[in-house]
């Protein structure tokens, strides 16, 4: 049944404009910031009989949106979503329905999922306010083709013993270059893995900003990169980047267009890059066509993980029981999550589910490759304990200053030192180091 309504939701477009224009007032109100509900919400609607009301408010504008609603209850949905981004304040917040109490038990639920997943949505109370049926860990997705030329294998296990320090990377970017080929589309991409060996939050318990030598070593590595032409100077999600996922580009093309008609002597072709679990399917498979089996995933340096959505129920909700009856769906029932990793290929935090579907699958884009196996190890090495309600805002300042260096508009100390001073502009409670 599920199938049949994933197919239909594809026709169902503007959700919210179409049950605006109904009669019929809704028994759920479920607000997201995407659309990626709607088939759920379909389902759940021929489960139950009801109807329900998905409204999505731009990701850009969601947080200033939603939350005067959650804080006067004027407009307030019954059920709402969150991303990682600002998931560590709401929980912290009387937005969400406290979970742990009855009738709704929760906890009951925590021995079948993945421990950082899980723990994302508890607050400092120990309550669990929010929960989410994916997971979403990081790898190196490379070219089987050219691993083979320039490495002599393509075993994700003999590539990622390669990629397993910062040095490794260097290494293979050295054998890269030799043979005309990049490492990766550009410097970004070993942002995720600059908490190296030793993983700290941006801000502790003191609200002290946290800068060990690993991170900092981000700057060095990132230089490296640039100095010894290892990428191919192909900003993420430029036209540039994307093309890099089917064959040659101009090297240093930046955000320009690309030029179809350039010498292919002037052009080199990208190895490798760094995406999460949502990279496959919603990246690699949309754009790399052309490339279709020629790709495989490993590890890289040190686990990491991007993007993530958590959801949970609004604390004054008046249609609680309904409210509870679809989060248990989206997140705890093994048929329809069966049936939605199975369309969607999300990899989730359901071990019950994923312990399923992962043994003996086998992914034609990836060569055959199990990547739910693959996935399900990463994201049993993330640990939560590092994640802040800062670290969008900081890693962006962190990067900003990194590619001034990296440009050569800045010294590393200059980078290091404006750095400071962005963070205290933007949070004068942080204290940075001297």
């Amino acid at each position: 049944m599920l199938k049949r309504v994933f197919q239909f939701a594809v026709v169902v477009l503007g959700v919210f404009m179409l049950t605006a224009c109904s009669e019929d007032e809704p028994d759920l109100i479920v607000t997201s910031f995407t659309d990626e509900l709607q088939a759920p919400i379909d389902y759940f609607e021929e489960l139950h009989d009801v109807k329900v009301d998905l409204q999505i408010i731009p990701t850009e504008n969601y947080v200033n949106t939603l939350r005067p609603a959650l804080e006067s209850g004027s407009g307030a949905p019954d059920v709402f979503t969150g991303e990682i981004v600002y998931l560590k304040d709401w929980i912290e917040q009387d937005y969400w329905e406290n979970l742990s109490q009855a009738p709704y038990n929760v906890d009951e639920w925590r021995s079948d999922y993945m421990e950082y997943v899980w723990d994302l949505g508890i607050n400092s109370s120990g309550e669990v306010r929010a929960v989410s049926w994916q997971t979403t860990p990081g790898g190196i997705y490379y070219r089987r083709s050219i691993a083979n030329e320039v490495l002599g294998t393509d075993d994700p296990q003999a590539i990622g013993e390669l990629f397993s320090t910062m040095e490794g990377l260097m290494e293979v970017g050295e054998q890269m270059k030799a043979s005309n080929y990049r490492l990766f589309p550009d410097e970004g991409s070993i942002s995720p893995y600059t908490n190296g060996a030793n993983p700290q939050p941006w801000v502790n318990d003191n609200d002290e900003l946290v800068i060990t030598d690993e991170r900092l070593a981000y700057f060095d590595y990132a230089k490296e990169l640039r100095d010894m032409q290892y990428t191919a100077l192909a900003p993420a999600w430029s036209p540039a980047w994307y093309a890099s996922f089917t064959g040659p580009i101009s090297y240093n093309v930046g955000w320009d267009e690309l030029d179809e008609d350039e010498d292919p002597s002037d052009q080199t072709e990208v190895f490798a890059v760094s995406l999460p679990t949502w990279g496959l399917h919603s990246v690699l498979k949309e754009e790399a066509q052309e490339t279709a089996g020629d790709w495989a995933v490993t590890n890289g340096p040190t686990p990491y993980f991007q993007g993530g959505t958590w959801i949970g129920m609004y604390k004054d909700s008046e249609n609680k029981d309904l409210a509870f009856e679809f989060i248990k769906m989206l997140v705890n029932d093994q048929e329809f999550l069966t049936d939605w990793v199975m369309e969607t290929g999300d990899v989730l935090s359901y071990y019950p589910v994923m312990e399923g579907v992962a043994a003996g699958y086998s992914d034609e884009f990836l060569g055959g490759q199990n990547h739910y196996d693959f996935f399900i190890e990463r994201a049993e090495e993330i640990d939560a304990s590092t994640v802040t309600r800062y670290d969008q805002q900081i890693d962006e300042l962190f990067g900003n200053q990194v590619s001034a260096y990296v440009e050569g508009n800045l010294t590393r100390e200059e980078a290091i030192d404006e750095f400071y001073s962005q963070v205290v502009n933007a949070y004068p409670q942080i204290t940075v180091p001297d």
